[in-house]
């Protein structure tokens, strides 16, 4: 029986390669990984190379074997083909035969999924407009770019209406517009009550489309959460404010502390940003704008970006390739 709210569980998950002269060598891939995927959820996979992203996609999908623990898929003990029949799989550096187009390439692939040519040909021209291939379907692959062909791996991987879609660097490639489709896909997708589990070296692309991240380093999950918890500055008094403001230059030149970040200025309108400061100095700073009749559109604390977050994560446990 399936479970209604989890679409992936995996429990203290393990893997193991053996290398070298008599396989002696020990190469440990995963270590004790944890992490839970609801219905719904757009769920992103980051770290660096060699982190063990790669071989926790391959375990989930059954391609390879765990050394230890567990790990559900929809339900079911990863692997299983009841399981991964309701799975569509976007692998990265994915390969179409050059002799088709992409019409007949939906059709091969839609017949690896169980589909007839019957179903494959209802369904495809939706889904090649979807991904914005619409006017290509007659053309050879060979004629495709790099992005286009993702998009088309894109396309097959939703071709049997899948629950959980698996998507490895899907916009590699994918010029800015293309990027900016593919995310308005992935939104319709978890609108539609699709689970999209995410594996992207485009920390950007994940920080806009991604509901909760996993970081993974050597084998080792070091934070789950979602993208502002992940992005939050731990220490309130450390974060930078970003001050908006509209009012008399001089007033605000001569009430801003002595040293500033960043200053722009539109008009009578400011966007300033000034060094860390605890609660209390904020208090008067504010105070003293509006005694200077300075208006405050806007107070902010600077935020790390995801790839900040990402970079000190990574460095904080020790490097990475």
């Amino acid at each position: 029986m399936t479970t209604t709210e989890l679409v992936i569980r995996v429990n203290d998950l393990g893997k193991v390669y053996r290398d070298g002269w008599l396989r002696r060598r020990r190469i440990e891939a995963l270590r004790d990984v944890s992490l839970e995927i609801g219905r719904g959820e757009i769920f992103g996979l980051l770290g660096p190379n060699g982190a063990g992203k790669t071989t926790l996609i391959k375990v989930l999908l059954g391609i390879v074997r765990k050394t230890a623990g567990e790990a559900t898929l929809l339900g079911y003990p990863a692997g299983q083909r009841v399981g991964r029949k309701q799975v569509g799989y976007l692998p990265e550096g994915h390969r179409i035969p050059r002799h088709l187009t992409g019409n007949s390439a939906l059709e091969f692939y839609g017949s690896l999924s169980g589909l007839t040519v019957s179903e494959t040909r209802r369904r495809r021209q939706q889904l090649l407009e979807t991904v914005g291939l619409s006017e290509w379907g007659r053309t050879s692959v060979t004629k495709y770019s790099k992005g286009m062909l993702q998009r088309l791996g894109l396309a097959q991987a939703m071709l049997h209406e899948p629950n959980l879609l698996i998507l490895d660097e899907p916009t590699d490639g994918v010029d800015p517009v293309g990027r900016s489709e593919i995310r308005d896909v992935l939104n319709l997708l978890k609108s539609q009550g699709k689970t999209i589990f995410l594996n992207s070296h485009l920390l950007q692309e994940v920080e806009l489309v991604c509901d909760r991240v996993a970081v993974l380093h050597k084998g080792e999950v070091l934070r789950v959460g979602p993208v502002e918890e992940l992005t939050k500055l731990t220490d309130a008094a450390a974060a930078e404010v970003v001050l908006e403001l509209s009012g008399d230059a001089e007033s605000i030149n001569r009430i801003l502390p002595a040293v500033v970040v960043e200053r722009v200025r539109d008009g009578d309108r400011w966007k300033v940003t000034v060094p860390a400061l605890d609660q209390a100095a904020l208090d008067a700073l504010v105070d003293q704008f509006r005694q200077a009749d300075v208006s405050l559109l806007a107070i902010t604390r600077r935020r790390l970006t995801l790839e900040e977050a990402f970079l000190e994560m990574v460095r904080t446990a020790g490097g990475g390739r």
